[in-house]
């Protein structure tokens, strides 16, 4: 199969074209240098020329400050580009895999939320995000919708200052007498080689539609620490944060747990409980992706 993967440079984007070329497939890495995702002429012309038979879309503006800030911007990308991808996926005749977010929830909810559950984002993200979401079911009829949370890999997060919050911790342990992280939000920490493999997975199939898309179980966020620490036997001093002590610019949700129930239903979730994610994860930095492979 010829996959175009958009975003091919991200923290997702780089773990989906390996695990697309791993299976076989004829990959295509398109960057920002290569397409402008708010111009439809731009998109059409990049994935005319490739002719893909599927189109994953990793791509996104995901800083939720800045989102926040350039409202315009945020919807121009992860709603219109979107739209503009569902649009020109329709006229080729490829299916569309498009990758959202647990911020289309408030988080109000005490259970893990599921895709039949009604969205409620709090900030321009989380709405700019679903309206993509919107756009990709509604103007293509094949498209796979993934939402997902918590994203760690391999590969830097550049909106993210290049750290995820694995390395972020272990650097922070080497620096700080003493770490303070919350536990006052609860998510599902998600290994961005394992969503890749679900990818692949998924575009085997015809079921096309909505899903969620993480690893089993879940954590608060200083939990996740004590576990990456423990897993490591790092030492470090590590304490919960007060419920004020980083107060966020940008309300975001408390709980972002998801169920893979659709996943399931079909017989297709791959996923495994987030601390064999880690464990995997921290393997692979150890002795390196070539050894690994």
């Amino acid at each position: 199969m010829r996959v175009a993967i958009i975003g091919a440079n991200g923290q997702l984007g780089a773990d989906a074209v390996r695990a697309f070329a791993s299976n076989g497939d004829d990959v295509c890495p398109i960057t920002h240098s290569d397409i402008e995702l708010t111009n439809i002429d731009s998109v059409f012309h990049s994935l005319r020329a490739i002719r893909p038979e599927l189109i994953v879309n990793t791509a996104a503006m995901h800083h939720v400050d800045h989102c926040e800030a350039e409202p315009v911007k945020a919807f121009a990308v992860n709603a219109s580009g979107t739209r503009n991808l569902a649009q020109v996926a329709g006229d080729i005749r490829a299916v569309l895999m498009h990758v959202s977010t647990d911020y289309v929830f408030d988080g109000c909810k005490e259970t893990p939320y599921e895709e039949t559950d009604l969205p409620r984002p709090l900030n321009v993200y989380g709405n700019s995000k679903l309206a993509g979401e919107y756009f990709a079911r509604s103007v293509t009829e094949k498209h796979f919708v993934l939402r997902t949370s918590a994203l760690y890999g391999t590969n830097g997060c550049r909106a993210k200052g290049g750290l995820n919050f694995i390395q972020l911790m272990l650097k922070l342990a080497r620096e700080r007498d003493e770490l303070r992280v919350v536990d006052s939000e609860r998510v599902s920490p998600t290994s961005t080689m394992e969503l890749a493999e679900q990818m692949v997975t998924l575009s085997r199939s015809d079921c096309y539609g909505l899903y969620h898309a993480t690893a089993e179980g879940s954590c608060s966020w200083f939990e996740f620490a004590q576990t990456i620490f423990t897993t490591t036997n790092t030492r470090a001093n590590l304490k919960v944060a007060a419920p004020d002590e980083f107060p966020a610019k940008v309300p975001r949700p408390k709980y972002s747990v998801l169920e893979n129930r659709g996943l399931k239903g079909h017989g297709l979730n791959r996923f495994q409980p987030w601390q064999t994610g880690l464990r995997g994860y921290l393997d692979l930095l150890t002795h390196g992706f070539a050894q690994t492979a």
